[in-house]
C-alpha cells in the first residue's frame, strides 16, 4: 500500500522540525524533535483528510517520491 511520503527537516528560522507532506497542500507540522514533528503531521494529516471528505473534495493521490542517489 502507498502512502504519502513525509519529508522532515530541521529549520534555524522556526528553531525546530518541520514536518510536511508535498501531496496535501500546506500539510505541514511542527515539533521540538524528529518524533514530535512526525506525530504532530500524522494528526495535520488526519485533520487534513476529514476536511477535504466532508468539503467532497479530491484527495490526491500519493505521487511525491524524493530524488535517490546511488551511493559510490
Amino acid at each position: 500500500m502507498k502512502d504519502h511520503h513525509i519529508n522532515i527537516f530541521w529549520s534555524d528560522e522556526d528553531g525546530g522540525y518541520i514536518a510536511d507532506i508535498p501531496d496535501l497542500e500546506a500539510c505541514s507540522a511542527f515539533g521540538a524533535s524528529p518524533s514530535e514533528a512526525l506525530a504532530e503531521v500524522e494528526r495535520a494529516k488526519s485533520a487534513w483528510l476529514e476536511a477535504a471528505r466532508a468539503e467532497g473534495k479530491p484527495i490526491p493521490e500519493p505521487t511525491y517520491r524524493p530524488a535517490r542517489h546511488a551511493i559510490s
